[in-house]
């Protein structure tokens, strides 16, 4: 049996999208309810640039059907500013901050590195092993939080469940075999993110699904994928969800990346600069045979 396959774009509110995307006139207000009748998955970044709210998360989480997911982005604060050091406080803002919201519907948390954070591997290993794997044990980790949200916390999960990291870096250090076996070691997924900027492009496999970011093929957050291309990551997708690896996969380590097993797989367009991720998406989900709105029934196949 094949993993589930989720496409969509990161992020939704975009101002080139209306009347292109989102039918004129449509207000503002419904446009990811729009949106989520079109993919099954948005990739939430609203949470990477600051805390959201419980009572945001809540609403997105009624505003979309039942079988979607949100992958949720972590916080810069904790990435960019503190790098990784001394974030005790700030997982805790982070996840008390209504993240248990979205109930079911809460899919990856992704954590993005800046192009100037070399690896460290001890530093990484302190942060995969801080990691929450399921709801119960981020709830320990939201009771860490302080005086920021302000009275605003969410700190009991509406749904159990596992949880799921990945990371995405921009440093040429991190294209080492030891931070490939780091990540399988903790079963934390290597973004494979495509951008033309000189950013690593990999596709190691190192846990159960995979998770992918398409930045623009020849222009970073603007270019649009050709057919041939969306044609070419249909195949690497279909590769993936059947438990086995493209023959031409761009590997940093050699080594089998475990058992053969069918793997989800969760693709987010960040080529939304913000006009053709919507079309891309789409061409995707036709080139994987994947429906492209809900069912009759109001939800998203399972």
């Amino acid at each position: 049996m094949a993993g589930k396959v989720f496409i969509g774009v990161s992020g939704w509110r975009y101002e080139p999208w209306r009347g292109n995307f989102y039918p004129r006139g449509l207000a503002q207000s419904k446009e990811l309810w729009h949106a989520a009748r079109h993919f099954n998955s948005i990739e939430l970044n609203g949470s990477f640039y600051s805390l959201q709210r419980p009572s945001s998360y809540a609403m997105w989480a009624e505003q979309t059907p039942p079988g979607f997911v949100f992958a949720v982005k972590g916080g810069r604060f904790i990435t960019h500013m503190l790098k990784l050091r001394n974030i005790e406080a700030a997982m805790g803002n982070f996840f008390a901050s209504g993240l248990f919201a979205l109930g079911d519907k809460l899919g990856p948390i992704l954590w993005q590195f800046p192009p100037q954070m070399r690896l460290n591997l001890e530093l990484f290993e302190q942060f995969f092993a801080s990691l929450p794997k399921t709801t119960a044990t981020a709830a320990k980790v939201a009771m860490q939080h302080d005086y920021r949200l302000k009275g605003h916390e969410l700190l009991e999960p509406v749904h159990r469940q596992r949880l799921r990291h990945c990371v995405e870096v921009r440093h040429e250090s991190f294209v080492d075999t030891a931070f490939i076996d780091l990540l399988r070691r903790y079963g934390i997924a290597w973004v494979v993110a495509d951008t033309p900027n000189p950013w690593p492009l990999y596709e190691d496999v190192t846990a159960d699904f995979v998770y992918m970011r398409l930045h623009g093929s020849t222009e970073l957050y603007k270019s649009r994928y050709t057919p041939e291309q969306i044609e070419d990551w249909a195949r690497r997708i279909d590769a993936w969800r059947n438990g086995g690896q493209p023959k031409d996969a761009r590997l940093i380590s050699r080594k089998a990346p475990g058992k053969r097993e069918a793997r989800d797989v969760y693709c987010y367009f960040d080529n939304t600069d913000k006009l053709h991720a919507p079309d891309n998406a789409r061409e995707l989900m036709v080139a994987l045979g994947l429906p492209l709105e809900v069912s009759p029934t109001g939800r998203w196949a399972g």
